[in-house]
């Protein structure tokens, strides 16, 4: 059952194809680290975090912060030994076999998909807010959001514009529509510029008051596995905040002297991204309330339950940052900044579609890369004769996001999400560990420092935010794992090329697929 491993050097042998000018150095992976980070996370789920630990929001970033860079670390080792397609699937297939390698393919899959929906849902409340509203249109309630009976809003039955843009996304992956580097430089930039412009005009308003921070943690540092509430349980939640930090990893190839500048760019970026988002949330706190709504037993109501969605259709919740879909631009909003936080809406409506698109991106090319390697159906690794996309599994994704983002609130599948991605980065400590042991005279560009006590110390932060996690996202991983070691067992194990000895390296059709990552430049063909 564990005895199919994957030679890793025959998956090495397309890196070997290949000639990477090593050009980047420290500044340039911090700034791409940056660039990748600030999203959806920010943007959206500031009001989640605040419902679930208050003030303490800002030592949940902290908490999420640490975690994310002691994983970065152990994926920036085994990306700059085995620098081709399928992420964690991949370097799982070459450490620890097949099987492991389709759980964590399979995680990989639901944790794309799952994110993509929450940041078309997150970019619905802006678009919503920002631009409906600003010409005056009001969205009739039915199309503004799911049902309430699954954490929607009151008289809602579907989200339309989540729905409209998961789609719209779709066929722009399907048709090869790719972004350059300048565009997604530009994006970046109003990203960080309307961040910044939300920390100086917030810290500096009349309206910022200490005594708003108090209590500082409601709902307490560790609210107990499977509440989701508390620092630690808002933690677990905004992990999803920082989605996006190993592109840096994955770049380790590219860069002048790795082992130093590899570590500066991804404990650098992620530091630069903890500090902001410590302020913006802090600006949030400090000037509307960030005190989260109560429930009879004393701790905060669910994100995304039925009843925190009555509580905020009450007029005294109208204004509460808790209760927005467009947190940030809606704090500007009641401060009387209407102009900055059209702003701030207009920059989270420009930059979350690339967001969008690199995640569906992500889930389709780990669709077609075990499908290719004989897991899934050999349908879904068919390209398209005339745009050279994976066509048929980008459709099946985009409908899968699009039904997801049209009536699942952005919390629940923010949750969920993350609960895919801490599996996928313990995997990837795992898998360093294993590789120390079993290939220790492999040529690594990078190595991580003290690995015996950097790699386990990820597995546990990843186990621990895990568990804190609400139990419904903690449920849901296991549930569909267990579909998926029945897909395997049922289909994938019998027709699996490994297992029927063939080892072939397809790298040189991989490549040819479009679109490109945005702002990623080609690695060029073999």
């Amino acid at each position: 059952m564990f005895g199919r491993v994957k030679p890793l050097d025959a998956i090495l042998a397309t890196a070997e194809k290949k000639s990477l000018h090593r050009s980047l150095g420290w500044l340039q992976l911090t700034l791409f680290g940056i660039g990748c980070v600030i999203g959806t996370g920010i943007f959206v789920l500031t009001a989640v975090g605040a419902q679930k630990a208050g003030p303490g929001l800002m030592l949940a970033f902290a908490i999420a912060g640490a975690v994310c860079v002691v994983a970065a670390l152990c994926y920036a080792e085994v990306a700059a030994m085995i620098p081709v397609a399928g992420s964690a699937y991949t370097y799982s297939y070459a450490t620890m076999g097949e099987f492991f390698a389709w759980t964590v393919g399979w995680a990989l899959i639901m944790e794309y998909a799952i994110a993509a929906s929450a940041v078309s849902v997150g970019w619905s409340g802006y678009f919503t807010g920002t631009i409906l509203g600003g010409l005056g249109i009001d969205l009739p309630t039915w199309l503004r959001g799911g049902p309430l009976a699954l954490g929607g809003i009151e008289g809602g039955f579907i989200n339309l514009p989540a729905l409209l843009i998961a789609l719209l996304v779709t066929w722009l992956l399907i048709i090869g529509t790719s972004e350059s580097a300048k565009v997604n430089a530009v994006l970046v930039a109003i990203k960080v510029a309307a961040l910044t412009v939300f920390v100086a005009v917030t810290l500096t308003s009349p309206e910022f008051d200490s005594a708003k921070f108090n209590p500082f943690l409601p709902a307490g540092v560790f609210g107990g596995f499977g509440t989701g509430v508390g620092a630690v349980g808002a933690a677990a939640t905004m992990f999803f905040a920082y989605v996006g930090f190993d592109a840096v990893s994955t770049a380790a190839e590219e860069t002048k002297n790795p082992q130093r500048n590899v570590p500066i760019g991804l404990v650098g970026s992620l530091l630069f991204c903890t500090v902001f988002y410590i302020l913006v949330a802090a600006g949030a706190i400090g000037t509307l309330g960030g005190q989260p709504i109560m429930g009879a037993t004393g701790v905060p109501l669910e994100a995304g339950s039925v009843e925190l969605a009555r509580q905020c259709a009450m007029p005294e919740h109208a204004s509460a940052l808790v209760c927005s879909n467009e947190p940030l631009a809606h704090v500007l909003r009641v401060l009387g900044f209407s102009w900055f936080g059209n702003a701030i809406g207009i920059a989270a409506i420009l930059a979350l579609p690339s967001v969008i698109l690199v995640l569906m991106y992500g889930q389709t090319r780990i669709f077609f890369v075990m499908s290719r390697d004989g897991l899934l159906p050999e349908v879904l690794s068919r390209v398209h004769p005339k745009f050279r996309t994976p066509h048929v599994v980008t459709a099946i994704t985009g409908v899968a996001v699009a039904v997801a983002a049209a009536f699942f609130p952005v919390g629940q599948l923010a949750d969920i999400s993350n609960a895919g991605t801490l599996y996928a980065f313990l995997m990837v400590a795992v898998a360093v560990l294993v590789l120390r042991r079993t290939d220790p005279r492999r040529v690594r560009n990078f190595r991580v420092p003290a690995v015996w006590f950097v790699a386990p110390l990820t597995v546990i932060g990843c186990v621990f935010l895990f568990l804190n996690l609400p139990t419904a996202a903690m449920l849901f991983l296991p549930g569909w794992s267990v579909l998926g070691v029945f897909v395997y067992f049922l289909y994938s194990r019998s027709r699996s090329q490994l297992g029927r000895g063939i080892v072939e390296v397809h790298e040189a059709e991989y490549a040819e697929i479009e679109p490109d990552i945005p702002g990623v430049e080609d690695r060029g063909r073999p």
